[in-house]
């Protein structure tokens, strides 16, 4: 059974795929910098609504604090997941694979909602909440996918480069890791797309990102305060997925040519 967390391609075969990151981008711009100028557009989402535009906040500042807190957790879960995967597929730490696999599901059977409820009353309102919720739901993918890309690279190949002379450690970095970095990367694209998504909820707890004008839709029924927000996350989650699918394709290039 395999641990690995597949992702998707979201590109035409009409389409080269280099295009697909920037028209995405592109769109993502356009967006940032049209909204406040598309009041005719927006009204006809909202003709009743005193304003429709979302001025409270930039959309340019909140995409960058979105990025910024999906940024650190992915950083966060990116080294854990991996070093802990990592551990436990060397001969000393075999033993722990099973328990780190189960603690990292765990952290997807909480709801964020969930987790946000527990961690505000200890680290109050704000950015850190959402962090850690993040932390938490986007460790899955890469620890299981770490699992999977080290598991099967070829036992033959490791074998051979021991007989070589290399440590331990070199076959680590220098054959298991390159080898099985396309399953790794895979991985990381699915935890930090889902965040990207996820991170939205943070404005419920007073943390500032892209899910600021869907809250405030909600809470003033106004549609198009939650188009703005929404529409404007999904263009960052689709530029971001397709520079991911970008990178695996030119990974999988070079180990085929290698």
């Amino acid at each position: 059974m395999s641990h690995r967390v597949s992702s998707f391609s979201l590109s035409s075969p009409n389409v080269p795929a280099a295009v697909w990151p920037a028209l995405w981008c592109l769109l993502l711009v356009a967006c940032i910098w049209g909204f406040p100028y598309a009041e005719g557009v927006l009204r006809m989402l909202e003709p009743d609504a005193k304003e429709v535009v979302y001025h409270r906040a930039s959309l340019a500042s909140l995409l960058g604090h979105h990025l910024l807190v999906v940024s650190v957790a992915a950083l966060i879960t990116i080294v854990g997941g991996m070093l802990a995967a990592i551990a436990v597929t060397r001969e000393r730490g075999r033993d722990f694979l099973p328990l780190v696999a189960q603690v990292a599901s765990l952290g997807q059977t909480f709801p964020p909602v969930a987790v946000l409820a527990l961690a505000v009353p200890a680290l109050g309102f704000g950015t850190l909440p959402i962090i850690v919720a993040l932390v938490l739901y986007g460790t899955l993918p890469i620890v299981r996918n770490t699992l999977g890309g080290l598991q099967e690279v070829d036992k033959e190949v490791k074998s051979s480069a021991i007989a070589m002379g290399m440590t331990p450690w070199q076959v680590l970095r220098q054959v298991e890791l390159p080898l099985a970095a396309p399953v790794i990367l895979a991985g990381v694209r699915t935890s930090i797309t889902i965040n990207i998504s996820t991170a939205a909820i943070g404005a419920t707890v007073g943390a500032r990102n892209l899910g600021d004008p869907i809250i405030a839709g909600i809470v003033n029924g106004n549609m198009a305060y939650i188009v703005q927000g929404a529409l404007t996350i999904a263009l960052l989650a689709l530029t971001v997925d397709s520079l991911f699918e970008r990178l695996q394709e030119l990974l999988r290039s070079r180990l085929s040519t290698a």
